[in-house]
């Protein structure tokens, strides 16, 4: 609200307040609506222990240490393309990632394993 020396001036009339607070409100549930789908499963990645040294050396085989998309494309000795690595567009490549390194973690501290051969 304006104060004038004669009258007042009131913006209300012209801004509905609540309505872009709907609108804010909905588009913002809409995002945490859709990104909580997936929660419950991050949640039990990064909390899954691994114990056991045969479960340690199979995610450390079944999760690749690099993004087996990424492609260089290569005719009569030039590079005429490149395949971006698409593991980032994967939701869960953190979880992923991580468990990996849990696995490898598992089999150098508790089994006093080399892992170079699966890196």
């Amino acid at each position: 609200m304006l104060t004038d020396t004669t009258k007042n001036i009131i913006f209300s009339a012209f801004v509905n307040h609540n309505a872009e607070n709907n609108q804010s409100e909905i588009k913002h549930q809409l995002n945490k609506s859709q990104s909580d789908l997936l929660q419950p499963l991050r949640e039990w990645l990064d909390s899954f222990d691994i114990q056991n040294q045969k479960l340690a050396k199979f995610i450390a085989k079944l999760i690749p240490a690099q993004c087996p998309f990424e492609r260089d494309i290569i005719l009569f000795g030039r590079k005429i393309a490149h395949i971006p690595p698409m593991c980032k567009l994967n939701p869960l490549y953190d979880q992923f990632v991580g468990l990996r390194f849990r696995a490898l973690c598992y089999l150098v501290d508790q089994c006093g394993e080399d892992i170079q051969s699966y890196c």
